[in-house]
């Protein structure tokens, strides 16, 4: 398997290296090749990790050559999200807001626990990155988010601010934004004299590096469909 990584920023490089060995080349304005076009074409999966502006350069170019693509790229906008969905009706797209094997985890755990404690427990999420992250909440904060809401039609509530009190019905999303901070994220779930803390913290982007590899070499035996990081682990479609 050869992989093309598009976007040689900090994760880009990191791909590029743990991949050496499948590594056809990157494709980004600093490297050799600044387009998918421009590439002799000789690799067999995309993995992103630039930012939305390629998005409509991969697109076109995966369905031109049928090429799978793993987007890790984050800050997508509903409407990109919507281009995305629309690539996986012709090739095979894994789209996750996190490739940590942890995370992925602690979100199958917060499927699985919200249920059984919605009633009761007031739920909050906490998510902490380094101060040059320019998306907010992150990617992973709003997929926790996401699987909170699945099982209990709560809402989200972004600005607590003031002296308006906290509704039963409400899931606080907190963002926090300095120094080199990783990645972490918690999930609170906070009962009458106990609280259930679910927390994974980042130490190196290299395991974000781990998980898009092992996504890649899961997306080239699939069909044509949208993928996420749980297929991966727990079994494809």
């Amino acid at each position: 398997m050869k992989i093309c990584v598009v976007g040689y920023g900090a994760m880009g490089k990191i791909v590029c290296e743990m991949a050496k060995e499948e590594l056809a080349y990157p494709v980004a304005l600093e490297c050799e090749y600044k387009t998918l076009e421009e590439t002799d074409k000789a690799f067999d999966v995309i993995v992103d990790f630039s930012n939305p502006a390629n998005l409509d350069m991969i697109v076109s170019f995966a369905k031109k050559y049928h090429k799978p693509v793993v987007f890790a790229t984050t800050g997508y906008t509903n409407q990109e999200e919507l281009k995305i969905r629309d690539l996986s009706k012709y090739v095979p797209v894994l789209r996750s807001a996190n490739f940590s094997l942890g995370v992925i985890l602690l979100n199958r755990l917060v499927k699985e626990i919200t249920p059984i404690l919605k009633d009761s427990f007031d739920i909050e999420i906490v998510e902490a990155h380094h101060h040059n992250k320019v998306d907010s909440p992150s990617g992973t904060a709003k997929m926790l988010l996401d699987s909170a809401i699945s099982s209990t039609e709560f809402v989200p509530n972004y600005t607590r601010v003031g002296y308006s009190p906290r509704k039963p019905n409400e899931i606080g999303m907190h963002s926090i934004r300095g120094g080199s901070i990783v990645g972490e994220h918690k999930v609170l779930y906070c009962g009458e004299d106990e609280v259930l803390s679910l927390k994974h913290s980042a130490h190196s982007k290299k395991i974000f590096a781990v998980g898009a590899i092992k996504a890649a070499h899961f997306l080239v035996n699939q069909e044509v469909g949208l993928y996420d990081m749980e297929d991966v682990l727990f079994g494809g479609k």
